[in-house]
Order: C-alpha cells, then structure tokens, then sequence
C-alpha cells in the first residue's frame, strides 16, 4: 500500500506543470536611458508585452529598439489598455539597456505625446501624467 501511494504522489508531482520565468539579467537595472522615437508596433502578447520603437539616430535615420515591459495582465491592472499605444505615437521611453548594447530594454516607464505616463506593470500604480 505504501509503495502505491509513493508511486501515486510521484506520478502526480511528475505531471504538474513546470514553473519557468526568465531573468531581467540582460539588462543593466543600474542605469536608465532616454529614447525619443515613435511607436512602430506593440505587441500586447503572454509572456510580456513588447514595444518596438523607432528612434533617431545620430545619422538622421531610425533606429529600431524593442523594450520589454510586464504582462499584459500586470499592465491591464495598473492603466494600461491593449490600445494605449498606436503605432506612429510619440513617445519617450525610459529603459534599463541591455548590458550587451543590444538595442533592447526592460521599460521603466513610456510617456506619450498628450503627458500620458505608464509603467512597465510591475505591480505598481499606474503614474499620473506629468505637467
């Protein structure tokens, strides 16, 4: 009996579902940087959502940078909507670069052209548009 509820929990521990969640590691969570560009496209998607933002560069082209910010849910619950951001909106976003140099970021916060100013869904309230 014994031997068949140890083989039981062993079964069921074997079929529960794994747990991962990756690191914000890549970033450099020390320093932030300010990128001035425009929305080119938001990807409101599970595990996280991401902007790609299309900033000036020093040659007077674009540059393509993609932040990470939190789940759509952890978004949703502090101000967020799937349409807060449109591609071809201003914005000035503040990010945590990657150590790398990568154009990429973990977002700190983003705020659009009308003084809208949002979060990167962390848990923490929304931020209230500054003046």
């Amino acid at each position: 009996m014994r031997r068949m509820w140890i083989a039981g929990l062993g079964i069921l521990l074997a079929t529960q579902p794994s747990v991962a969640h990756h690191s914000f590691a890549p970033f450099d969570l020390a320093r932030t940087i300010t990128l001035k560009g425009a929305m080119k496209e938001v990807q409101f998607t599970n595990p996280h959502v991401w902007l790609q933002v299309l900033v000036l560069n020093e040659k007077g082209g674009q540059t393509e940078w993609s932040i990470e910010a939190g789940a759509p849910g952890m978004l949703l619950r502090t101000g967020w909507k799937r349409n807060s951001l449109k591609p071809g909106d201003a914005v000035t976003i503040v990010t945590h670069p990657a150590k790398s140099g990568a154009r990429t970021g973990s977002l700190v916060t983003v705020t659009t052209s009308d003084g809208r100013t949002l979060g990167p869904g962390s848990g923490t309230p929304a931020l209230k548009p500054t003046t």
